[in-house]
């Protein structure tokens, strides 16, 4: 496939003009001035030549085979042009041509009728409403860009075709080179995934670039890169993720989720390194394309200024980085040929008067020592500084040592001209050394993850028949939301253990129950309508004797009776009660892009308040479980403090992969609760308290 968008023998422009002005125009004349060296044969049934190339009315009237054509022709006219390629036998399609599925319903029917010719013929299609495909392997430009990049070794795909040409424009200025650059636009057939998947085995790309909307298929997207960015670095900004959907949430999970914390959860889990803005796309993709990944060792600082070398420092114990510790060898040698004032500690300030000779020495010594895994070069411009020598100083010792070397020449000015020189090196340059360390966090955490092993999705015994059934009841009831008094047969289907609990219909059963359950109960009203129990009162803790299960059986039903009186009530559920746990929460919330986004969190009532949770794709995998309950802030109240014991992080994290089962085996989950899981002290296990469940 890549072949045919890259490297084609020949090319159609199905809609080339005379006109200067028109888009027709700047595709044909692109392709021909930046030395495409395949066949071009321009489509105009009302032209004879066009930039001196012989015009035909069709590419059925071309003589020789064509392998892509480039339609440029109001949107109505479309469909048959494409119906002629396929009889022609044209193996690719980018379609420039706007007004389909983005102007409504009218033009997605006409993009649906693309798609079907496509089909027939076996053709595969980019766009319609894209900017182009540019490849500088291929020396092809088929697009109506200003200009064509530089070679280089970074792939880019963009959602935006307006944006293509921005990011194009500030190639050009910053001197970066690109390997393939493609327009998605409304992605009717070839998708991001497609390319991500070719370009995961392109030898001419080293780093995998992307603007992304929306993704076609949250899951297939998920595996396939997950083995790409083993390989290489796939650098994306995702917009578009404020919105957490238009449908109604009744869960805790429901509410706190939303597509940005899926997205987030996704590119994690999947090695993709996400960029907040394009500034960081370009930064991080630079330093990729550019320099070699880091080592095992720590990042070390030259600079020629104190204040700068802290800010760096700072940005360092920010983003995580371990600043290296220099041998006592290196710092001797530091010591001896660096001014008295200097500091040969990490930072290392070779001060203000350094010219390029002792910037030299400084590097080449720091580069050698065994501890360091990555150089930030810091340069500000002062009288002294001699900046272009200083430059290709740097440049000598990134072509003599196999570790990343990323310059912070801060300026502009009077600093540009060592930029250029830099450039020539392949050093990256960044204007402040905080975004020099931002690039260095994605290179350290693209090594982390290429050590990291594929993920094990372990499965347990478990009981689907149980849970199909209490489907099927809650459908024929005709609801769709199961409440704890159901869920405990689901739970337990499952493997997750429960306190033991009885349903009571009447004030007689519930104090039957209790003195067989043992006190102190819980009682909770048990309704089908009434999801969130505490919000009516309708829990009570702590019920010591008879008369207590009594008054409470009595109270909970008038409650629900007075608050929900629509609500359907089957009595109370009688529970044993969970001493001296900690409370977490594990939910599920269905992302209409990737599927079942589960949560972990402290539970009970303060979930929402805090909003103290971790987020991941299911299926999870125990390490990232593991993850889940690491990454929330609260995190040391489960550890243990002051003398508490720890909470059983086995438990949570057996509960975590079990309910990851269950949504992963019953598409059907849109949102699920457990809130709370009371965890006990270490090795005396967990209980699911209360759990709520909807379903589709």
């Amino acid at each position: 496939m890549i072949e045919t968008f890259s490297t084609p023998k020949s090319i159609a422009v199905i809609g080339a003009s005379r006109e200067t002005d028109k888009l027709g125009y700047s595709v044909l004349h692109n392709i021909v001035q930046y030395g495409y060296p395949g066949k071009v044969y321009p489509i105009n049934p009302k032209a004879d030549e066009i930039l001196g190339l012989k015009c035909y009315p069709s590419v059925l009237a071309v003589p020789d085979p064509i392998e892509l054509a480039v339609i440029v022709i109001p949107a109505k006219y479309v469909a048959a042009a494409l119906e002629e390629c396929g009889q022609k036998g044209v193996k690719g399609v980018i379609i420039i041509s706007a007004g389909f599925r983005e102007t409504g319903s009218e033009g997605a029917k006409m993009e649906r009728a693309l798609i079907e010719i496509a089909r027939k013929y076996n053709i595969r299609m980019v766009g319609p409403n894209v900017l182009g495909v540019i490849d500088t392997v291929g020396k092809m430009n088929a697009s109506f860009a200003a200009g064509m990049p530089k070679r280089g070794k970074i792939a880019f795909m963009s959602q935006s075709g307006a944006l293509c040409t921005s990011i194009l424009d500030m190639a050009l200025a910053q001197n970066v080179g690109f390997s393939r650059f493609v327009s998605l636009g409304n992605k009717a057939d070839l998708n991001e995934i497609d390319f991500m998947e070719a370009w995961g085995d392109d030898p001419e790309s080293k780093v995998i670039m992307a603007y992304l909307e929306g993704i076609a298929n949250g899951a297939r997207f998920m595996d396939i890169a997950r083995r790409v960015t083993k390989r290489k670095p796939m650098i994306a900004v995702k917009s578009g993720t404020t919105s957490a959907g238009s449908r109604a949430v009744s869960s805790h999970t429901g509410t706190l989720a939303g597509s940005e914390r899926a997205y987030d959860a996704a590119f994690s889990q999947a090695g993709v390194i996400r960029a907040g803005s394009v500034q960081d796309l370009f930064d991080y993709s630079i330093a990729f394309a550019r320099q070699p990944l880091p080592g095992k060792g720590g990042v070390v600082i030259v600079t020629n200024a104190g204040g700068p070398g802290i800010m760096a420092t700072d940005a360092l114990e920010r983003a995580g980085l371990r600043q290296a510790s220099l041998s006592r060898e290196t710092m001797d040698i530091l010591r001896a040929n660096l001014p008295a004032a200097a500091s040969v500690l990490n930072p290392v300030d070779v001060l203000g008067d350094a010219r390029a000779d002792r910037y030299a020495m400084a590097i080449e010594t720091v580069l050698k020592d065994p501890d360091v895994g990555a150089l930030i070069v810091i340069l500000t411009p002062q009288v002294m500084t001699e900046i272009e020598e200083t430059a290709h100083a740097i440049g000598q010792a990134s072509k003599k040592f196999n570790k990343p070397i990323l310059a912070s020449f801060m300026g502009e000015a009077t600093t540009s001209a060592g930029v250029k020189i830099l450039n020539e090196y392949l050093v990256p340059n960044y204007v402040v050394p905080e975004r020099a360390v931002a690039a260095l966090r994605a290179m350290y955490r693209q090594v982390a993850w290429m050590e990291r092993p594929m993920p094990q999705f372990e499965t347990f015994d478990v009981n689907k028949d149980v849970v199909r059934n209490a489907f099927a009841q809650a459908r024929a009831d005709g609801r769709l939301t199961i409440g704890d008094s159901e869920a405990r047969d689901i739970l337990q289907a499952y493997g997750i253990r429960i306190p033991e609990s009885k349903l009571a219909a009447t004030a007689d059963e519930a104090v039957a129950y209790a003195q067989e359950i043992g006190f102190p109960v819980v009682m909770k009203i048990a309704s089908p309508d009434i999801l969130h129990k505490t919000d009516i009162g309708g829990v009570k803790v702590g019920l010591r004797s008879a008369s207590d299960v009594r008054d409470a059986f009595d109270l909970l039903v008038y409650r629900a009776t007075r608050f929900m009186p629509e609500a359907r009530i089957w009595g109370c559920l009688v529970q044993q009660m969970v001493m001296g746990g900690r409370e977490v929460i594990i939910g599920m919330n269905r992302d209409p892009q990737f599927g079942p986004l589960l949560m972990f969190g402290l539970g009970g009532i303060y979930v929402e308040v805090l909003k103290d949770v971790a987020f991941r794709i299911a299926p999870i995998s125990r390490k990232e479980a593991e993850e889940m309950i690491g990454e929330i802030r609260s995190y040391a109240l489960l550890k243990g403090v002051r003398g508490q014991k720890p909470a059983d992080m086995e438990a949570m994290v057996d509960t975590l992969l079990r309910v990851s089962q269950l949504v992963t085996d019953f598409p059907e989950v849109v949102e699920m609760d457990i809130n709370p899981l009371m965890v006990l002290d270490s090795g005396q296990g967990a209980y699911a308290v209360d759990m709520r469940l909807v379903i589709s």
